[in-house]
């Protein structure tokens, strides 16, 4: 089995009212990815992803982009060990 990773995300740009964590959900879900997505008050998105390295980077990725309504100005990434994350959710 491959190793976990974990990528701690922030998304700026016009990511919140555009479907980005519902895009975000599902395309983690497609991927095997756990970990969690919500909107932050001052506009950003922030998301958690775990899974295999290759998988998490699919991801970020995806983060550049976002969902088809979505304009991404900024993507700040860190990482950190993994936390055991089981399955994925929008967070409110």
């Amino acid at each position: 089995m491959s190793e976990r990773t974990r990528a701690h995300v922030y998304v700026s740009g016009k990511v919140q009212g555009v479907y980005f964590r519902a895009t975000t959900r599902d395309t983690a879900r497609e991927h095997g990815v756990d970990g969690w997505v919500r909107n932050l008050d001052d506009g950003r998105v922030e998301a958690v992803f775990e899974g295999t390295e290759k998988d998490v980077e699919t991801m970020v990725e995806f983060c550049h982009e976002g969902s088809s309504a979505a304009s991404v100005d900024d993507v700040e990434v860190s990482y950190e060990p993994p936390q055991e994350e089981d399955g994925f959710e929008v967070r409110w």
